[in-house]
């Protein structure tokens, strides 16, 4: 049963930050929350998890200083687990403490702008149906950042390694990167970056897997929701100003492509398992090794090698389920909401 409230009702929200060597933008992003806290319609509450960072004591310094210990709680993680398992660290604590309708993952590198919670918060309770709502994106500069995405696929991966112009065209239906209308829409996933959950979806479902420890984590979320009847919406009016990539580097805008960390290959490695089922999972590896060979040596003639990502196709192959000794699927790590 869908936990849809009375219009007239104060409707409690829980904000869940995961902090990770930015204690100064995780400050920032509880400055732009006080406007939200202030709504007379929503009660607000904010679990902060410092993910065994070593930021705790200066977060905790700037909550006392500004007086915000009524409605935020720093939680200091006992290890540093993932995005996925500090957010699950910060649905029990929320779930306890403040007792959420629904519950909202914010990136610390983030400001939300008036109204964003409200909006999503708005459109989840007249839309039984969805069990996710994401904000729309501006990046630092104010340019905007209105992207949503589809679930990734074989073709989506050939799409992207051969990155050809008439090939793009014709694949674009199944381009994982999706350029918004200003206009609410149904999508496959959100960036994780600002998503609020109804909670009834994560007693159904269970929080992310802990078995991703960073990226790919919001997408397989996304697909099991989808699997289970929740739908995953884009709300653009909910406004969410994101620097991104402060924690990793990996996802700054306009920068250089950096060789990706074995996490991430492992994460994209276990959510095409998931997802696709091992056979597909191998094909899907194979496009993308041939694609990407193709695409590298396209760029190599046309003199923009510094566009090619360092030793990806290596990586991947380390990764791939092609190889027999990377096909064992740990099972998922997804706690329910409430439990530590």
């Amino acid at each position: 049963m869908r936990d849809t409230l009375h219009a007239s009702a104060v409707r409690r929200v829980a904000v869940v930050i995961v902090s990770y060597r930015c204690a100064a933008l995780t400050v920032d992003c509880l400055r732009s929350l006080q406007t939200e806290s202030a709504h007379p319609g929503i009660a607000l509450g904010v679990v902060v998890v410092d993910n065994a960072s070593g930021d705790h004591a200066e977060i905790a310094a700037a909550i006392a200083r500004e007086g915000w210990s009524s409605w935020v709680e720093l939680v200091e993680a006992p290890r540093n687990g993932g995005f996925a398992y500090g957010n699950n660290l910060g649905f029990a604590h929320a779930a306890r403490r403040f007792d959420p309708h629904y519950l909202h993952v914010l990136n610390p590198d983030t400001r939300v702008k008036p109204g964003a919670v409200r909006e999503l918060l708005d459109f989840l309770e007249k839309t039984p149906a969805a069990g996710i709502a994401g904000s729309s994106f501006e990046n630092g500069d104010g340019s905007d950042w209105p992207i949503a995405f589809r679930f990734g696929s074989m073709l989506s991966e050939l799409e992207s390694g051969l990155r050809i112009g008439l090939v793009s065209r014709l694949l674009q239906r199944w381009r994982v990167a999706r350029v918004m209308e200003k206009k609410t829409q149904a999508v496959d996933w959100c960036a994780g970056a600002s998503m609020m959950l109804r909670r009834s979806l994560l007693q159904t479902i269970g929080g992310m897997d802990e078995r991703f420890f960073l990226y790919f984590e919001e997408a397989e979320f996304c697909w099991r929701a989808r699997r289970a009847g929740f739908q995953t919406w884009y709300v653009p009016a909910s406004r969410v100003i994101h620097i991104a990539g402060q924690s990793t580097k990996l996802t700054e805008r306009n920068a250089a492509p950096k060789r990706l960390p074995d996490y991430w290959f492992e994460s994209r490695r276990r959510y095409f398992h998931m997802t696709l089922g091992l056979a597909q999972a191998c094909l899907t590896d194979l496009l993308t090794l041939a694609g990407g060979a193709l695409g590298e040596l396209k760029l190599t003639l046309q003199g923009r090698r510094d566009e090619i990502v360092p030793h990806y196709l290596a990586d991947v192959w380390r990764h791939s389920v092609l190889r027999p000794k990377n096909r064992a699927l740990a099972a998922p790590l997804t706690p329910r909401l409430g439990t530590a």
